[in-house]
């Protein structure tokens, strides 16, 4: 993140940046036709949010074209570790058991997903000896 100060992200602002985190620097015109790709979104309502979170520092944006290019200047992983510990402790008492437990319980896993979730657990408990 730019700075020490962490900023919670709104669900629009998320879309924003995950198409940013996937693609890299983008036009708001790119960023606008993905979001649209999910739920009708104005482009006018695209370029305001992207300027707000410029405004708040989550955005960067090149102004050196006619075109501005905005970039995240906020890391997806950092973001997503945040969000996460924020939902962990507020819905599930800060317990990762009952979350993975309800995760699984409300998803069916493959069985591919379900061996890298052992390979994890081995991995951690490794670590732990």
């Amino acid at each position: 993140m730019k700075s020490k100060q962490w900023i919670k992200p709104t669900d629009a602002e998320l879309e924003i940046l995950q198409v940013l985190w996937s693609h890299g620097p983008c036009t708001v015109r790119f960023v606008n036709d993905h979001l649209n790709v999910k739920k009708r979104v104005g482009y006018t309502t695209t370029l305001k949010f992207m300027q707000i979170m410029t405004e708040k520092n989550m955005l960067g944006r090149n102004e050196k074209s006619r075109t501005h290019i905005y970039m995240p200047l906020i890391a997806k992983e950092e973001t997503q570790n945040m969000l996460l510990d924020k939902f962990l402790l507020s819905a599930f008492g800060g317990s990762a058991m009952k979350l993975v437990m309800q995760a699984l319980g409300n998803h069916q896993p493959t069985q591919e997903e379900l061996d890298e979730i052992k390979a994890y657990i081995n991995k951690v408990e490794r670590s732990q000896k």
